[in-house]
């Protein structure tokens, strides 16, 4: 569950902010708005290579088979020959 900040209020509290981000997401707001989110880097590069993931369509029909149970599964010996 993300915590919720001000600008003005995330301003005075940011580094602690950084450590509350390492846990869960933080929305900063503007005029009770949400204008940004910080997030921890491990976070961001989850968010990042799942995004390179989706993007990739040799990958996404793999996963596609695997949810119908049409996957070819391979021993990890089977890496060797490639």
């Amino acid at each position: 569950m993300a915590d919720s900040y001000t600008i003005k209020n995330a301003q005075q509290k940011f580094s602690a902010l950084v450590k509350v981000a390492e846990e869960h997401p933080v929305t900063i707001t503007k005029q009770g708005k949400a204008v940004a989110v910080l997030v921890s880097i491990e976070r961001m590069e989850a968010i990042a290579e799942t995004m390179e993931i989706l993007a990739d369509s040799k990958a996404m029909e793999v996963i596609r088979k695997h949810r119908k149970g049409q996957a070819i599964y391979q021993d990890v010996s089977a890496l060797d020959s490639i």
